[in-house]
């Protein structure tokens, strides 16, 4: 599941905005980004041995922040987070799609837009109809784009090193790599469903920590390898022109036409099961959200039932991402708020290392704490230098996002406000 939820389509969305960003130093940008994750990941087990009681990552910042409107922000983050990640696994579907099939319009529509729009109507249909893969379906499909993956990337190592196209590009180092961790951060996104679903998951404590851990290292590696292979065999100007089909074109040189195919259909697959898979999730956590009253009663399902609502709520924000945004904006947005949730937990970890009966790391959580700092500064000064309206769309929605989270958590205090004052005008009157 851990695995399945990174790799899900992670790679096949980002990796051309990563390789545009720092060129053949990507592999650099995984690297960091892994650390960062790998530190998260840390910190999430740690937090949730000190908790003790068995519940998910919402009930360990309530307990050891002793804020319940945090706790709830935090979940919000995470739900809006997962609408970004879906959104940009339907941008990548549709760009596979149109590429694969070579229809740019249907009826004088562009049709990447209208693609990604139907797969994720499709899904939330689906999954409001309580269709769901079974999870030995799921295993299969990870274990098989797991597979294309490796056969793309030892087969694309052996082509470069015969031919002497492999460079490690570290004679380009720069900041790219740093700010290409940051966009990269949404491919490592997936590993924490596990603690959402420890309910279901036998011997849950030792088994999420070994899934976290082992997870992460090996999607890291994964990512390197695909990484090294696409920016050193496809120029900068064919990953710039084709950033949602970057994998699939580094496959041509040396798997030709049917290279590009196959893992044009793998990426479909991928992203089409991970949108299923994360909206399943996302979804899930909305309506148990509802139960602690961390969201509006409104949204929740009816007891036995699936959570309709909320799965609408999550297809038709996810529908206005990927229609009106565009890949840059979705990946940034949907890695800034991965980035902080985790930095958050990091930092968290951090400040609570000395509780418990053992003491914690201090070294792991810093380096996810400060790593989230570093990339997230590095990411929003990249945007506002180089892409001003990419920046700007994300300072909005993070704005609004912000601005709708702290009132309704501030609902009460203004209710009672308000309350006041018109009691205080009636004595006047």
């Amino acid at each position: 599941m851990a695995v399945g939820g990174m790799v899900g389509g992670g790679i096949f969305a980002v990796l051309g905005v990563v390789a545009v960003t720092a060129g053949t130093l990507a592999w650099l940008a995984f690297v960091v980004a892994g650390i960062i994750a790998l530190s998260a990941g840390y910190s999430f087990v740690r937090l949730g041995y000190l908790s003790e009681n068995g519940d998910g990552p919402l009930t360990y910042i309530e307990r050891f922040t002793g804020s319940t409107n945090l706790a709830g922000m935090v979940g919000w983050t995470f739900v809006v987070g997962y609408v970004g990640t879906m959104a940009m696994y339907a941008f990548a579907f549709g760009g596979y799609f149109v590429e694969l099939v070579g229809v740019e319009s249907l009826a004088g529509i562009p049709a990447r837009p209208l693609v990604s729009a139907t797969v994720v109507a499709a899904f939330v249909s689906l999954n409001a109809l309580g269709a769901h893969a079974s999870g030995r379906t799921e295993d299969a499909l990870v274990g098989l784009k797991i597979l294309i993956l490796l056969l793309f990337g030892f087969g694309g190592l052996y082509y470069g090193f015969t031919r002497g196209e492999i460079r490690s590009g570290i004679a380009a180092f720069g900041t790219g790599p740093v700010v290409a961790a940051a966009l990269s951060f949404v491919a490592f996104e997936g590993w924490e469903l596990l603690l959402f679903d420890r309910d279901s998951i036998r011997n849950p404590d030792e088994t999420i920590r070994t899934a976290i851990y082992l997870s992460i290292v090996g999607v890291t590696g994964l990512y390197v390898i695909v990484a090294v292979v696409t920016t050193n065999l496809v120029s900068t100007t064919v990953i710039q022109q084709n950033p949602d089909t970057a994998l699939a074109m580094a496959a041509k040189p040396f798997l030709g036409q049917i290279g590009f195919a196959l893992i044009s259909v793998a990426a479909l697959f991928s992203t089409g099961s991970a949108i299923n898979a994360t909206l399943f999730s996302s979804s899930r956590l909305l309506d148990s959200m509802v139960s602690e009253e961390y969201l509006p009663a409104q949204l929740g399902g009816d007891d036995g039932h699936e959570p309709v609502r909320a799965l609408v709520v999550i297809g038709v924000l996810t529908v206005g991402f990927t229609v009106f945004g565009n890949l840059d904006g979705i990946s940034s947005f949907a890695s800034l708020a991965f980035i902080v949730i985790f930095g958050g937990a990091s930092y968290l970890a951090f400040r609570t290392r000395h509780v418990g009966a053992t003491t914690g790391s201090t070294i792991v959580p810093a380096i996810g704490s400060l790593g989230a700092a570093a990339t997230v500064g590095a990411l929003l000064w990249h945007l506002y230098t180089n892409q001003g309206s990419v920046f700007w769309t994300v300072v909005i929605i993070v704005v609004v996002v912000v601005t709708v989270e702290l009132l309704y958590f501030e609902r009460k205090p203004i209710e009672d406000d308000l309350s006041a004052v018109e009691s205080s005008v009636e004595d006047v009157v």
